[in-house]
């Protein structure tokens, strides 16, 4: 080993680390790598940014957009819609359902089509009265299984085409992917169907319906010396987050108003419904000089009646409640506000960030009522508390806006929702574009790069998309990954590093046998796709797996479909894959809940995929 193998090796094993440890984002990571490299002087600094102009770069960005086109314009969604069962029996219904999110990532992203088909789920869930969870992680993994079916259906199987045209071999087609990939979705979708979900934990989902936030709702009556009188609801709030508590409903008049208005006054006489926990309930209603209306005798109300009616601020009172009242009536039903419950995605821009830090009621006028996280609620310290990926949000607000922010924020409707609207002439010409982009690379027609980035051309020429949106729905972290790892990966190559481990793995413990070297390879990937992002996975282990077919002598394709095949099948743990961290607030899940169902899926995955590799791709 020369010193450039060993520091090569050496920064690629950091790499890895930091990729497992998640304590930096993935794309902080890769670039971290790269310019680790160009220190060091294994990447010339004029070549450090050249995997940005890769095709496989260009393809995810634009295979991303047309997700988002396909999404938004409710094509997807209504196709799913029309192929569920009516039907409450589980094993049928979990096994569409499942089909269907296969087939969806077959041609959008699997994030998207999760996102999708999540509401869908819950209706399965209800009608089949069934633990959301138990609809939710076969959904998961048979979204992950259908994105090894194409080429474009997931961001490694572009990686792992890109590294084979490297080599001089051509990139694969569009449907080359799909012998041993749909093999292995019909094998998993249909153990999914039978038994899987049966192995999924009871899981008790804390969802809109399931907030028992009744436990720690209190109605205080706001009397005529209370400090609250006068104050508008952000004054009132700001005072009360000291006791970590927070005002959720006022009643005025037997009414109730909307608090998603911090600028709303509060009145003498008026009810103030306060979420907290037992310990701070107490401080919470002395700070304001309030009184619990359970407390209130019949003889006080009666005197407290006669004083009102006749006296002059009663009056005034009055007078604002109806101007208050009017400013209600303005808006129709659909204005009235209502609970939703909304998944932070993983790439939603509410990550690592709080309630307090984003201003949510100030921008959007709606209100977080509770958090749960793996299927635990949370009260105390609610608006400082940084949101993560799979959180299940209780809000209150208007449907529209409660839409609005959802769109923005990057986040699913556990109930059915009505935020994609369907749009059937944009959903036509987003249908027949990208049933045209994928012709066209499936028989060589264009490169998959060309052939999908014009399609990105017609849905901007034809408004599919808005064109604010279009480089909204790119992922910018994965495109940072790949541009950054892709040079990192040639000097893998070019330094002989690759050729070294690989070298090393099949002396060491394939004993230089071509299908045990197959079959390590694949659950090597399998396992770093377990832990870290699968673009990554995808992009370390190709330069390996070329290396390894090089040291035999035999047919590369079988090497590098084993690592397509490996880097989407992440099923052990809900870091794995993002759609796997998706479900993991809805469904109450905790870290070890996944192998329950992810471990035999695997074990099934190398059993089915090794001789269908073989078969397919032979030595």
């Amino acid at each position: 080993m020369n010193a450039e193998q060993f520091t090569i090796l050496a920064i690629l094993a950091a790499t890895v680390v930091l990729f497992i440890s998640g304590r930096w984002r993935h794309d902080m990571v890769a670039l971290a790598s790269l310019f680790a490299c160009v220190f060091v002087g294994l990447i010339e600094p004029a070549d450090a940014f050249m995997g940005f102009a890769h095709p496989a770069v260009v393809t995810v960005a634009s295979v991303l957009i047309l997700s988002r086109g396909l999404q938004s314009t409710g094509a997807m969604d209504m196709l799913a819609q029309r192929l569920m069962p009516k039907t409450d029996s589980p094993t049928l219904a979990i096994g569409v359902l499942a089909a269907v999110g296969a087939v969806m990532s077959g041609f959008m992203n699997n994030v998207g089509a999760m996102a999708l088909l999540i509401p869908v789920a819950a209706d399965v869930a209800g009608k089949c009265q069934l633990p959301p969870g138990k609809v939710l992680m076969p959904l998961s993994f048979g979204t992950i299984l259908g994105g090894m079916t194409t080429l474009i259906g997931t961001p490694p199987n572009l990686i792992v085409s890109g590294f084979r045209a490297s080599v001089g071999a051509g990139s694969y087609g569009m449907f080359d992917f799909t012998p041993v990939g749909l093999t292995v979705a019909l094998v998993g979708v249909t153990f999914v169907a039978l038994l899987g979900w049966r192995l999924v934990p009871m899981r008790t989902q804390a969802g809109a319906a399931t907030f028992d936030t009744g436990t720690y709702l209190t109605e205080a009556v706001v009397e005529e010396k209370s400090s609250a009188a006068g104050k508008s609801l952000a004054e009132i709030e700001e005072i009360l987050s000291e006791a970590d508590a927070q005002v959720v409903g006022l009643v005025r008049n037997e009414r109730r108003l909307s608090v998603a208005s911090p600028g709303r006054a509060v009145y003498e006489g008026d009810i103030l419904v306060i979420e907290a926990e037992p310990e701070s309930l107490s401080a919470a209603i002395s700070t304001l000089g309030l009184k619990l209306e359970g407390e209130k005798s019949q003889e006080e109300e009666e005197e407290n009646k006669k004083k009102e009616e006749s006296s002059p601020s009663r009056l005034r009172r009055d007078k604002r409640s109806k101007s208050d009242d009017k400013e209600e009536s303005k808006s129709s039903e659909d204005s009235e506000a209502l609970l939703r419950e909304l998944v932070v995605m993983p790439d939603s821009p509410l990550v690592g960030r709080s309630v307090e830090a984003m201003r949510i009621r100030t921008h959007y006028e709606i209100s977080l009522l509770a958090l749960s996280r793996q299927g635990r609620r949370s009260v105390r310290r609610l608006r400082s508390t940084p949101m993560r990926a799979g959180d299940a949000l209780l809000m209150l607000g208007t449907d529209a806006r409660l839409n609005n922010f959802a769109s923005e924020q990057g986040c699913v409707p556990l109930a059915q929702r009505s935020i994609n609207i369907p749009h059937m002439h944009k959903a036509a010409i987003a249908l027949l574009a990208m049933a045209l982009a994928v012709a066209g690379a499936a028989f060589g027609l264009l490169p998959a790069a060309i052939s999908f980035s014009a399609c990105v051309l017609a849905f901007m020429v034809f408004k599919v998309l808005p064109l604010r949106e279009v480089y909204g729905a790119i992922d910018g972290s994965v495109v940072v990954l790949l541009g950054a790892l892709i040079p990192v990966a040639g000097v893998m190559e070019s330094t002989g590093a690759a050729e070294l481990v690989a070298k090393g793995m099949l002396e060491y413990v394939a004993r230089g046998h071509a299908v045990v070297a197959v079959a390590l390879l694949l659950v090597i990937t399998m396992t770093l796709s377990d832990f870290m992002n699968n673009a990554a996975t995808a992009a370390v282990m190709c330069p390996i797996a070329l290396g390894a077919a090089a040291q035999l002598e035999v047919n590369a394709d079988s090497f590098l479909m084993a690592v397509a095949i490996g880097a989407s099948c992440a099923f052990l743990t809900p870091i794995g894959h993002q759609n796997n961290t998706l479900i993991l607030g809805p469904g109450g899940f905790r870290f070890g809940d996944y192998w329950r169902m992810g471990l035999p899926m695997e074990i099934l995955v190398v059993v089915v995929a090794i001789p269908m590799l073989l078969w397919v791709w032979p030595l």
